[in-house]
């Protein structure tokens, strides 16, 4: 149960595709009590602000806490976001363009609301948090439905000239290859996210390779419709094409760290997500050697490659620091 408290707070929001959660933090970054609701993107942009601020209030009720106790909202949200004007220029998997998240939020809630990247916000919340601000360059991986990624340079988020630096999923890695939500073909993000390894393991079974992911399968289900957590149970039974398909989808995240090794020097490469926080033990060694196979030599000498604890917290822990950042200003 989370300790009453008389202080302020700050609440961290991770805005996602199928579900919005939000942690209520002290000042000093310690989580308090989280509220978890589904996204129902389906109903649309003001559908969802009122879900969010919906969730918002839930989590400080869950705190005991009145909601004038909330000095900022922070929120990461998935797709291009301009933090500067307050919108989410594009996220494909709520079907926004735009869309005045800040002002429609702060319309709802009577607070301030700031609003980043999702992948910028877990590695916020990494960098700060878990890393205890120490790293002047890092950076942040998040493999899950999707890739995303953020950049912690000299110390600070960058977000580069158009507000898209860190958009690593959409980093081209087989010419040709499978096609990609954004429309291009072998991104990143099409070889090893966990709908690419779903995508793949349904296209193999269909032609006639076995797995015992079918086993897991109820109603009328597919493949595709199986969590990161299916992949975990399948290794731990001994599945061929499961190791296969998620060796391959390791060691694509290992070539596409020692290419942006080689492009930015960062001392930490930090790793999270959905599909890393179920398979963390199976893909990490992979991930590493590729990594230092591919890498021109000296670009990962000293580097840290390392899997994140925090976690589903990553991006509302994220989404905290950025609040807080906003309001020292």
């Amino acid at each position: 149960m989370a300790e009453p408290t008389k202080q302020d707070v700050i609440v961290g929001v991770d805005l996602g595709g199928t579900k919005i959660l939000a942690g209520v933090f002290t000042p000093q970054l310690r989580l308090l009590q989280t509220s978890k609701l589904s996204t129902k993107s389906v109903r649309g942009f003001e559908s969802v602000v009122e879900r969010v601020a919906r969730c918002v209030r839930d989590a400080a009720d869950e705190a005991d806490l009145s909601p004038k106790q909330i000095k900022a909202v922070g929120i990461g949200a998935p797709g291009a976001v301009d933090p500067a004007k307050g919108e989410v220029i594009f996220a494909p998997n709520l079907q926004w363009k735009n869309a005045p998240l800040q002002k429609e939020l702060e319309k709802h809630l009577g607070i301030p609301v700031f609003i980043e990247n999702d992948c910028n916000a877990c590695t916020l919340g990494v960098h700060e948090v878990e890393m205890k601000a120490k790293p002047r360059n890092l950076l942040g991986i998040f493999l899950g439905t999707g890739i995303g990624g953020g950049l912690i340079l000299d110390g600070r988020l960058f977000s580069g000239f158009n507000h898209t630096a860190g958009e690593i999923g959409h980093m081209v890695l087989e010419v040709g290859g499978p096609k990609c939500g954004c429309g291009n073909l072998g991104c990143f993000e099409a070889l090893a996210s966990r709908t690419a390894i779903f995508r793949e393991l349904a296209r193999r079974a269909k032609e006639g390779e076995k797995t015992v992911l079918t086993d897991f399968l109820q109603g009328g289900e597919t493949i595709t419709d199986l969590k990161s957590g299916d992949l975990r149970k399948a290794l731990r039974r001994g599945d061929k094409l499961t190791e296969k398909v998620v060796e391959s989808a390791a060691e694509y995240t290992g070539i596409a760290i020692a290419n942006l090794a080689n492009i930015l020097g960062p001392e930490v490469i930090v790793l999270g997500g959905g599909v890393l926080d179920a398979l963390e033990d199976e893909m990490m060694s992979i991930i590493v050697e590729t990594a230092r196979d591919y890498a021109m030599p000296g670009a990962l000498k000293d580097v840290e490659i390392v899997a994140s604890k925090l976690g589903d917290e990553a991006g509302i822990t994220g989404a905290a620091v950025l609040a807080r950042q906003q309001l020292k200003g």
